[in-house]
Order: structure tokens, then sequence, then C-alpha cells
């Protein structure tokens, strides 16, 4: 019994001995390099160490020093000066499962995560200290310096490095989500069943600042229950759209409510200055939305999209399941006055203006204004009616060298007005009236046009047409058909005229001067896919105090 005793003592102290030996020798550097090595080649992970360290004042800590983790092949996904292990009861059934792990002056880069892998450790809690994180792959790519925070508790999960079910509370130094740099950044929230919720977010952001409570649920919905931004100074190098696209990428955005104070944002050829909008209860869906009882609140300096600026615009919207209600818009654009009021209804997707005031404008038309009269209409503007609608001291101009023109001081109004329909621009119904103090038609000057006309679905009716040219009159009626290939009726006369006003519009000279009664009776096609010259037929009566001519064309050739 004696010997039993003894030997089982002796084989107690040497393998006392041997852990203390081992002990020692796993805190030196060589110790180190075996234990990086061992994990190395018996998994599928490698790992370097320059130094493991152990004191006895705190014995339930291993502090690992220089240390490299990441997959065999691959860049380390974890680099870090100094990580510190807190041993728990736990690793006695689940060895890689620790009480806590605290990183320290490294970096994170899960570019380097192989796909649908996850770490092989846990923590019941992980400390960052001046860490920074790479995340370029995920929907909003991110990159965060001088990280610090806590994760309690850090489960990763394949593709989903915080876990399922964690709380947390990280700062950064400066954060840049999805191109947009911010600083002194404060995330505060919580995972539950892969639900984000951001209790509390604030950054310095864009020399502004943001703060504002958001969730997202494990579909990729987004909901914010209020975001405010103050004083932004945005700059980008994304056009209008791209700058959007984050909101589209998602499945939806639920917006509470969204306060933005004297924001600047600019794109290379898009700028908003001086912006101050609140937006409440609406989801974006792609490029749809949907609300019930919201509201849309907007003003700004400029508005600036390609070659369309707008001055000092306001916008006033009520938001619901029915459509839009416009209760104010008014912009100064081109030196004059835009003012609107009206609504958007969903089910047919018009939109009517109760009221549309127009004055002071100095408009140049764009040089492919045709080109766009004829565009088809987006799926969500099906038709576009005008109740009422003034015009008072507008310049219109049109540079086009086929047939330039300008009108000065050009007043109107319209009741009823259709001009969109199934998604196309036109005449389709209503009355409209304009009047000008001057006008050039391809250098021909007229003093007092006038112009009044009322539409159906059959035609649009030119009831009056007059204007003084020289020392005479021209007066005239005209028809244009609906279908397609809108054919035209024009009666014109002209008393006390020059023999040749109609020489700059396409009649040919005529070999006479002075002044002269005229009659002209037309008729073509206004067809949009066809020129008008080859559909022209009609006569043409000029009388002189010297002569009188009469020309007959066909197919747009004096016969």
């Amino acid at each position: 019994m004696k010997f039993l005793g003894k030997f089982f003592l002796t084989l107690l102290l040497l393998i006392l001995l041997a852990l203390v030996v081992l002990y020692v020798l796993l805190q030196t550097q060589w110790g180190a390099g075996w234990f990086s090595r061992w994990v190395s080649d018996k998994t599928a992970w490698h790992l370097s160490l320059s130094k493991i360290e152990h004191d006895f004042s705190s014995p339930s800590h291993i502090i690992l020093d220089d240390f490299s983790f990441g997959h065999d092949g691959q860049p380390a996904v974890l680099v870090a000066k100094r990580v510190d292990l807190g041993l728990a009861l736990v690793q006695f059934s689940d060895p890689l499962h620790f009480n806590s792990i605290e990183v320290r002056d490294g970096e994170i880069n899960l570019a380097n995560q192989a796909p649908d892998t996850t770490l092989p450790i846990q923590a019941n809690r992980l400390q960052l200290n001046n860490v920074r994180i790479e995340n370029p792959h995920s929907t909003l790519p991110m990159t965060a310096q001088r990280v610090n925070g806590g994760l309690l508790p850090w489960k990763p999960l394949p593709n989903d490095v915080l876990g399922s079910d964690a709380q947390f509370q990280i700062s950064a130094g400066t954060l840049t989500l999805d191109g947009v740099p911010g600083n002194n950044v404060l995330l505060q929230g919580s995972i539950k069943q892969r639900r984000l919720v951001l209790s509390n977010i604030g950054a310095d952001l864009a020399r502004g600042s943001m703060t504002g409570n958001a969730e997202r649920d494990a579909l990729g919905n987004w909901k914010i229950d209020q975001l405010r931004l103050n004083d932004i100074r945005l700059q980008t190098h994304q056009s209008l759209s791209d700058f959007l696209n984050p909101l589209r990428a998602v499945p939806s955005v639920s917006i509470n409510r969204l306060d933005m104070t004297d924001a600047r944002l600019q794109g290379p050829d898009w700028a908003v200055t001086d912006l101050d909008l609140t937006l409440k209860n609406v989801t974006l869906r792609g490029d749809d939305w949907e609300s019930d009882g919201g509201s849309l609140s907007m003003n700004a300096g400029n508005f600036i999209n390609g070659g369309f600026e707008l001055n000092d615009p306001i916008v006033n919207a009520d938001l619901s399941a029915q459509g839009i209600a416009l209760t104010q818009f008014s912009s100064r654009w081109v030196n004059g006055v835009v003012r609107a009021s009206g609504n958007w209804t969903r089910s047919d997707k018009r939109l009517t203006l109760d009221e549309l005031a127009i004055a002071g404008l100095e408009y140049t038309l764009p040089q492919n204004w045709r080109e766009r009269w004829q565009q088809t209409l987006p799926d969500w503007l099906d038709s576009v009616l005008i109740t009422r609608a003034t015009a008072n001291r507008n310049l219109i101009i049109d540079i086009n060298p086929a047939f330039p023109f300008q009108m000065t001081s050009l007043d109107g109004s319209a009741n009823n007005l259709l001009l969109a329909r199934q998604h196309q621009w036109g005449i389709w119904s209503g009355k409209a009236s304009f009047n000008a103090a001057e006008a050039t038609f391809n250098r021909t000057d007229l003093r007092h046009p006038s112009i009044a006309l009322n539409a159906n679905d059959q035609q649009i009716q030119v009831t009056e047409l007059s204007a003084f040219n020289g020392s005479g009159l021209l007066e005239g009626s005209a028809t244009v058909g609906q279908d397609a290939q809108r054919p035209l009726t024009l009666n014109l006369k002209g008393q006390a005229v020059p023999a040749n006003v109609l020489g700059n519009w396409g009649w040919p000279t005529l070999q006479l001067s002075g002044n002269s009664n005229l009659q002209l009776q037309l008729k073509g096609s206004l067809n949009a896919s066809a020129p008008l010259r080859p559909s022209v037929d009609g006569t043409l009566s000029v009388t002189t105090d010297a002569q009188a001519v009469q020309q007959t064309m066909r197919g747009g050739q004096v016969q």
C-alpha cells in the first residue's frame, strides 16, 4: 500500500511538473509558435501568435499578443496586437466558448471570411478597443475606424458575424456607410432572431449631425421611427438616381418621421441647397410608396437636376392610400413664379391640378421639346387634368433653327384642360385662350397674337386665330383631328398685310410686293412620324392694288 501511495504521489508530482513546464513553455516565444503551428495544422484555420501571457492576479484570463487568425490560404479575418480571453466553466463542455473576448488595437476584415462559414469561437461578451472594421460586401458596405464597444452574448453565425440574439453598444471615430462618411458615431441596440433594433443612433455626418432610432426585420425591411439630420453638407460623385439606390435596394423602408434641417446635397449634375424637410408615415417599396395619414412638408433654396432648376420651392402634401393631395406647390422658375395645388389619385394615376398659375417666366424651350412631347409618360402618370390655369407676362422662346419663335408678355387661361391621356401628351379636352403683346414666328413679326381653342375626343378646334402684321390683320380658324394622322384644316385671311407674309412659314415666295388681301385654305396631316409638307394641299389667293395671284398646292408643291 505504501508503494502504491508513493507511486501515485510521484505520478501526480510528475504530471504537475509537466503542467508547470508546459505552462512556462507556452508563455515563451517557442511555445506560442508551437501552439500556432499546431492549430494551423489541425484545423482549417491559420493562427499566428508572438506570445501567450497569464498572470495569477487574473487567473481566468489569457493574453495573446500579435494575434492573427483567418481561413487557410486566405488573408486574416482578425489581426490584433492584443486579445484577452476570459475563461469560464462552460469551456469544459465547449472549449471555444469563452466568458469574454477583448480585441485591442486590431482590424476585423469580413471581406476575408469565406462565404457560408462562421468563426469557430463564441463569448458571453465581445469587447472591442480601438479596432478597425471592414465589411465591403454587405448590402450597405461599411468601413469603421477607432471602434470601441461591446456585444453580449457573441455567437456568430454563417454570413452574420453579430449572431441572432445580442445587445450591443458601439462607438466609432469614423464610419463610412455606402460611401457616406460619418464621425463620432454611436450605435446602441440589440439583435433578436435576426431583427436588428437600433435604439439610439448618433453621428457627426457631412459636417452636420444625425440622431434617431430604427430597426430592420429578418427579411431586410427597415422601419425608421425617428431620424433627424441637421446642417448636412454632402457632396457625392453619384447621380441623383444612384444616390437614392440604397432606398430601392432593400425590400421596404417605413418612415414614421424624417426631419432634415438646412441640408445641402450635391452630385455631378444635381444639387439641393438650404433644404428643410419633414416626412411622416410613408413606406417606400422600390420605386413605389404607400401611406395612411402621411405628409410631406419641404422647402429649399435651390433644386437643380441637369438643366432643370427651381428657386425657393415649397411643397406641402398629404399622403394617403388614395394618393397625394398637393395642398401647396410654389417656386420661382426661370425668373418667374409657378404655383399649383391639386391631387394625384392612385386608382387611375391621374394628376389633377385644381389651380395652376404661371407668371413672369423667361423660358427657352429645350431643343428636343417636340420629341419630349411625343414621349410616353411613366407608368405612375396616366393623365394630367388642369381644372383652372392662368398665365401672365411670360416670355417663351424656341431657338430651333428650323422654325424659331418667340412670344412676349404671353397671357392666357384654361379650363378643364386634359393635357395627357393614356400616358401620352396632347390637348384631349377643355378650353384655352392665349394672347401676347408681340411675337416672332420664323423671322415674321406679329403684334397682339391671340388664339382660342376647345378640344374633345374627336378634334381640337381653333375658334380664334388672329394677329396684326405690318399695317394689317391676320385672322383664321383651324381644326386638328385627334386620331394618329392628326388631320389639319386651316382657313386664314389677311387684310392689308404684306403680300409675302406667308413666305417665312413655308409657302413659296410670291412675285408681289406691298400690302395685300389674302385668303388661304389648307389641309394636311400633323402626324408625328411624318413631315408636314408632303401632306399639304391648299389654295392661296392674294390681291394687291396692282395685281392678283391664285396658287394651288398639291403634296407641298405649288402647281
